[in-house]
């Protein structure tokens, strides 16, 4: 089933249907069904209303209540959001199935056990209106009540959620029921404040794009937690993918506490500042002058500052100099001291009574003088960047000392992220064909043959069928870092 709008960055809700795809009665024409409405473009929740006819089996005695429900479990209403034990003129009942529904013929479909139960608790078996209005119905039941029935079969399949925004890429044959869309989605779902449409590509520059606010506050300024850490950003004026996250949560893995990465497309911090968390140093760029303005304040409110420096530099600019920014950093500072408060079990060894005590470890971490990692995380043009590490090491005098002379010195991993997209009218290329191209890209953009074999592929994610996206990591070589 194709979705009515793209599932973009952020952080996915499938709630959207799959939740309500648990009740027993989804479908068009079920007893449970809203009212139909095709020609709505405006929300009216008062039209969903529906009375739906029913049998309740109501107890003079309820003590026998329980022991029914337990023996005649099949017999009973079992619809999500709807109690099948009930009130009914002061006594207790229990809604039967909706397929059992006339007084008439109701004994012809309760099975032997519940009609003996029947008859020996002195059931009394009534006609029963149940009242449904707006607030029972999920999202997808009222969507494909309302859209067009000839798109029914690409009805809403999820959206994308950062902070109090939900985001959606509606379609332009579901634009016209935007507002209405946007409505039903802000009142199903508590933790959105705000539904937003994409209006146009993102922007090549700073992956922004315009959007229209379809429902709840003019408020974009969101704040997302991710990676044990909170983000505060304004969704209108940055690049957030959410949907990201585990992608974020693996690179960091593999930085380690005390080494250094340069970040070079660091948005507001997903990288930078989980990374400086875990003690690793990182350089933190990015060129947008908003997301640069963010980055600082996570950095402060995640209380990163002494492990995380911030820059608004062009990507290629800041490649550049960013052996020269660490080894100043280095020079200024050499070693970070850390302080944390940890809580230690005391147990006296005369009463054996324990007790908890405060105590202040100081851990120690060394600036290092070399990178050991650079992040690359602007998959549409990144690898067009690769050619600003030719000479990486020789721009600098002092870099190129200390690079040249330092027996710890280490060169770089670099992990650039990409799309690799292929024709839909081709055969649908392997995926190590597909890596063997990217490895094509990369090695005439550094203008030096690395074998294949020595670069990593991971498959982030597929943007779309034929968008793959990867993150390609490898060690920058010595011939590229050194050349002059």
């Amino acid at each position: 089933m194709k979705p009515f709008f793209c599932i973009s960055r952020l952080q996915q809700i499938r709630n959207f249907v799959n939740k309500s795809r648990k009740r027993t009665r989804m479908g068009a024409g079920t007893k449970f069904s809203p009212p139909i409405d095709r020609s709505m473009t405006v929300l009216d929740r008062a039209f969903f209303q529906k009375k739906v006819p029913l049998l309740v089996a109501t107890f003079p005695d309820p003590k026998y209540l329980g022991d029914f429900v337990k023996v005649c479990k099949g017999e009973i209403l079992q619809v999500s959001g709807i109690k099948h034990i009930i009130n009914s003129n002061g006594t207790k009942g229990v809604l039967l199935r909706d397929d059992i529904d006339d007084l008439e013929t109701y004994n012809q479909k309760l099975s032997a056990a519940a009609l003996e139960k029947i008859k020996e608790y002195n059931i009394e078996v009534k006609p029963y209106i149940l009242d449904l209005d707006y607030n029972f119905w999920k999202s997808d039941d009222i969507l494909q009540a309302v859209l067009p029935e000839e798109h029914l079969q690409e009805y809403p399949s999820g959206f994308a959620q950062a902070g109090h925004v939900a985001h959606l890429n509606l379609r332009k044959e579901f634009k016209p029921y935007g507002k209405l869309i946007g409505q039903v989605i802000l009142d199903k779902n508590p933790k959105v404040e705000t539904v937003v449409d994409k209006l146009d590509t993102i922007d090549t520059k700073f992956r922004t794009f315009a959007m229209d606010i379809l429902a709840g506050k003019n408020d974009l300024v969101v704040q997302q937690s991710e990676s044990g850490c909170k983000f505060v950003f304004d969704f209108s004026k940055v690049y957030w993918n959410s949907r990201l996250s585990t992608e974020h949560e693996r690179l960091i893995k593999t930085f380690q506490p005390g080494q250094a990465v340069g970040d070079v497309f660091a948005g507001v911090g997903p990288f930078a500042v989980p990374a400086g968390k875990k003690d690793v140093l990182v350089l933190a760029n990015d060129l947008n002058p908003e997301s640069y303005k963010y980055l600082v304040q996570n950095v402060a409110g995640n209380h990163v500052g002494d492990f995380v420096k911030e820059f608004n530099l062009d990507g290629r600019e800041f490649i550049k100099k960013s052996p020269t920014l660490l080894l100043d950093w280095y020079n200024n500072v050499k070693v970070i001291e850390k302080q944390k408060t940890i809580k230690r079990r005391k147990v006296d060894p005369e009463s054996k009574e324990t007790t908890t005590e405060k105590v202040t470890e100081t851990k120690r971490v060394s600036v290092p003088k070399f990178l050991s990692h650079y992040a690359m995380n602007l998959p549409d043009s990144a690898l067009t960047f690769l050619d600003e590490f030719i000479g990486l090491y020789t721009r600098d005098p002092e870099v190129e000392k200390v690079a040249s002379e330092d027996p710890d010195f280490i060169l770089p991993i670099i992990n650039v992220h990409c799309f690799e997209k292929f024709s839909p009218d081709e055969p649908e290329p392997s995926m190590e064909e597909l890596h063997r191209r990217v490895h094509a890209k990369i090695i005439k953009t550094i203008d030096f043959h690395k074998p294949f074999e020595e670069f990593d592929f991971h498959l982030v994610r597929r943007v779309a069928p034929t968008k793959p996206m990867f993150c390609v990591s490898f060690e920058l070589p010595k011939e590229v870092a050194f050349r002059k």
